[in-house]
């Protein structure tokens, strides 16, 4: 009852607040029957390019959608071996799922992630089990953007531990070093470290020895990706009172098995929000790896209609496509967020 006068009160508290929300309101509405009316009633669902013209702009062509699936989710991977990547991804995102339940926080998640891992390279790298070779450069689409977001997390979380503590050592030149290389990453875009890491690195290998443009960017993602988590986790280190440290060291603790068991617990659960939008923002960030020749999500759209003349027309309903799935994912984590942080009491006084 009490929420339901509040919002009472914010939307027709006084005159001026009653107009506003009636002008919003009626604006609203315009614009949905507008939407609905292009998306839904005047639309074409079927894969028929000719009733997409015939409809012009007076409905949307969702079937394009119909028509080019394929190419979207799994870009250039050979069309007969397309289970591969479907089967890849729903074991990573499996596997990802299990670990996002506290009661599987186990030792046995180690071993599980590197079986999984190893799982996944199988399916889409091939030339094992009678599976046909595929080269990274045909890896593409949803598979893609959802590995790269993955590993490098799961590869940047444990060099973030590290450069966050690291920053708070005692040691000058430890917290010298740890800093420098966050300020330092911090300071340059992400795409001039994709380019770096494309383009750059390979001029500093010995000759005859190139790591897979692959490798390459997942190390660039995941040492871009560790310089923003290592001041997250560092805030939470620094909210947590020193008084517990100095409790625990009178009573014989060690240094590490106090931050380990004391202080990097209530830490991680204060930054679970600050986590998560970094989560957010490195799945978003996975579609700049077009620029060095890896097509995920939007690269495999763009390759799916930039040369067929008969549905580039329709790329709008595309990107509205990939924007969907790409909020679907991120409203996900969102709501991941919001349930793990009452499940670990972040809120209580």
């Amino acid at each position: 009852m009490n929420d339901r006068i509040a919002w009472r009160s914010e939307l027709f508290g006084s005159p001026v607040r009653s107009v506003f929300t009636v002008v919003l309101l009626a604006l609203f509405a315009w614009v949905g029957v507008y939407v609905f009316d292009w998306a839904v009633l005047h639309a074409v669902f079927r894969p028929d390019a000719e009733a997409c013209r015939a409809a012009g702009h007076h409905g949307a062509c969702w079937g394009v959608i119909a028509e080019k699936w394929r190419p979207i989710l799994f870009g250039r991977y050979p069309y007969e071996d397309q289970w591969r990547p479907a089967v890849a991804v729903a074991v990573l995102t499996a596997t990802t799922l299990l670990s996002a339940w506290p009661r599987s926080w186990r030792v046995w998640l180690l071993p599980l992630w590197v079986v999984t891992l190893v799982v996944f390279v199988v399916l889409m790298r091939g030339g094992w089990l009678g599976l046909v070779y595929v080269p990274t450069s045909r890896w593409g689409g949803l598979p893609l953007t959802i590995s790269l977001a993955v590993v490098s997390l799961a590869l940047a979380f444990p060099l973030a531990l590290l450069l966050a503590l690291g920053r708070r050592s005692q040691w000058p030149v430890v917290r010298t070093l740890s800093a420098t290389y966050i300020e330092l990453v911090r300071g340059v875009p992400l795409i001039s470290v994709l380019f770096m890491a494309s383009f750059l690195l390979p001029l500093l290998w010995p000759s005859g020895w190139q790591p897979d443009v692959l490798v390459r960017v997942l190390a660039g993602l995941a040492l871009f990706v560790a310089a923003y988590l290592a001041e997250i986790i560092r805030g939470g280190l620094q909210a947590v009172p020193r008084g517990q440290t100095d409790v625990a060291m009178a009573l014989g603790f060690g240094r590490w098995p106090v931050q380990r068991d004391i202080i990097l617990p209530q830490a991680l659960r204060l930054v679970v929000p600050a986590l998560t939008n970094s989560v957010v923002g490195t799945l978003k960030d996975t579609s700049l790896v077009t620029i060095v020749g890896l097509f995920e999500l939007t690269g495999a759209l763009g390759l799916a209609l930039g040369g067929d003349t008969t549905w580039r027309p329709f790329y709008l309903e595309g990107y509205l496509f990939l924007a969907a799935v790409y909020w679907v994912l991120c409203f996900s984590l969102s709501r991941y967020s919001a349930w793990l942080e009452r499940r670990l009491s972040t809120g209580r006084d």
